[in-house]
């Protein structure tokens, strides 16, 4: 793993083709899909074993209770993880309660 602070993350996400509705808080790159946000381990797992024509998968926001976001006392809000592609297109790819 390689870890690059920047101040610029907007030119990083434009550069990578995350359509500006999935923008969160933390970009990945991983094995050549981009992960953005807070992503479940399980559902990056699952990209990674079925090898999706996408560019990657994404969770906008920082929607309470998704991974990194757990706060005791607080109820976790639904989220989905969206799918997205270079024509800028997204698909639900998984949903949480």
């Amino acid at each position: 793993m390689i870890e690059k602070g920047v101040n610029d993350l907007i030119s990083i996400k434009t550069n990578y083709q995350v359509p500006q509705q999935l923008y969160s808080c933390h970009t990945a790159v991983v094995d050549g899909y981009i992960i953005e946000g807070h992503v479940p381990a399980a559902d990056v797992s699952r990209l990674l074993s079925e090898k999706p024509d996408v560019l990657g998968i994404g969770v906008p926001g920082m929607p309470a209770g998704s991974p990194g976001m757990e706060s005791p006392g607080q109820a976790p809000e639904p989220f989905s993880v969206y799918t997205f592609n270079e024509a800028g297109e997204t698909a639900v790819y998984a949903s949480y309660p």
